[in-house]
């Protein structure tokens, strides 16, 4: 009967031991998710920014032919489109809801490069040296985009890169704790046969072994878990915001599965490894506390 209570005793131990891995594992992947997510909403924010090049009337085919591959060329260009004062008007009555030019009599407005930038160049000091360079140009007359809304936009990346690399660090330092302790609970049990292997001539490598092995196989099998959780959370998230979808990478995902089962096998193991070195050091008066 005592047999039987100790052997269930350990199975609950065991069973405690991969939840809780799991629950923890699940909220650093929730993590990693957010960091992943936040960079690639981040590109996409930035590869959406972009400047106006205004031409001058004087302004010939060829040159601006020749403008527009220069700036195509460029290492901080994405997409470089001819706008003409013909589709600058036309988009103009479109968001004014009136026709501006039959009121003036005339269409007031220049044709125009859009330029979209490459994300690792939506920066103000980079957009500072393209307009300074552009406005040398016989045939620019000026250059537009929004300042203040890059200047805010690098600003508040540093910042939440902080803020999101100190939540990461607390986060698995708790984590490795919490997994850590519970692990050691689970082989407080099993104290008094780890030193009694011990000192009847058993190494501690020998000794060792089995709980390493079973701390690699709850390692995996949280990380499973973990994995099939965070798969969960995706669906339904994405099935309330669409455009999530956009914002995932497969390879990146897979990559992200694959390191939480790997994080769960390496703290749990070497958890395990320091429970039973630690048990292993104790006198035998001192395993009665």
């Amino acid at each position: 009967m005592s047999d039987t209570l100790a052997k269930r005793r350990l199975k609950t131990s065991s069973i405690t031991v991969v939840v809780s891995l799991a629950l923890v594992l699940f909220m650093l992947g929730l993590v990693g998710l957010m960091i992943l997510n936040a960079r690639k909403l981040s590109v996409h924010i930035k590869e959406n920014i972009g400047f106006q090049v205004i031409l001058k009337d004087t302004a010939t085919s060829a040159q601006v032919d020749a403008l527009q591959q220069e700036i195509s060329a460029s290492a901080f260009s994405k997409r470089v489109d001819y706008i003409t004062k013909e589709q600058a008007a036309e988009k103009l009555k479109t968001d004014l809801g009136e026709d501006f030019i039959s009121f003036l009599g005339y269409n007031p407005l220049l044709s125009s490069l859009d330029v979209k930038l490459n994300a690792d160049y939506a920066n103000a000091d980079t957009l500072a040296n393209v307009e300074k360079g552009l406005l040398q140009k016989a045939i620019v007359k000026e250059v537009v985009y929004q300042k203040d809304y890059i200047k805010q936009l690098d600003e508040n990346k540093k910042s939440a890169v902080f803020f999101i690399l100190i939540f990461s660090c607390a986060l698995l330092i708790v984590a490795i704790a919490l997994i850590n302790n519970t692990i050691r609970l689970s082989i407080y049990s099993q104290r008094f046969i780890i030193r009694t292997m011990y000192l009847v001539g058993a190494t501690r490598v020998f000794i060792s072994k089995p709980f390493i092995f079973k701390g690699i196989r709850q390692g995996v099998i949280a990380g499973i878990l973990a994995g099939a959780l965070l798969a969960g959370f995706l669906v339904v998230s994405t099935s309330y915001i669409p455009d999530l979808l956009q914002l995932q990478d497969e390879n990146m995902l897979a990559l992200l599965f694959g390191g939480i089962v790997v994080l769960g096998v390496f703290i749990s193991s070497l958890s395990a490894l320091v429970s039973v070195m630690r048990y292993l050091r104790l006198k035998t008066s001192d395993l009665y506390f």
